[in-house]
């Protein structure tokens, strides 16, 4: 069933900049093969749900069996009979806002 989800994935008590740690989470998410978009905040998968969650566990033990606390972050939406809702789903508001952005 397909899912989109919006995850952050966050290592705690490795200092004040994160970037090392989260671009070791972000680059499983990218090796997936699933869609993915990266923002400043989260990012968003998509696929099958066994396939979404698989990637979200592989993500999060990058950083955990290092022994790093990590703080998962998850928003799903299962919705079947839909795919590509991550383009889709702006897509449909940026037809109801005109083309503006």
């Amino acid at each position: 069933m397909n899912t989109l989800v919006a995850v952050a994935i966050a290592p705690f008590g490795v200092g004040d900049e994160l970037a090392k740690e989260v671009g070791e989470v972000v680059k499983v998410i990218r090796d997936s093969g699933l869609p993915y978009k990266t923002t400043s905040m989260f990012t968003e998968i998509e696929g099958e749900w066994d396939e979404v969650i698989k990637v979200v566990k592989d993500a999060t033990f990058v950083l955990a069996n290092k022994g790093i606390r990590t703080e998962v972050v998850l928003k799903a939406d299962i919705r079947p009979g839909f795919t590509n809702m991550m383009n889709e789903k702006v897509k449909r508001i940026d037809e109801i806002l005109g083309g503006q952005k």
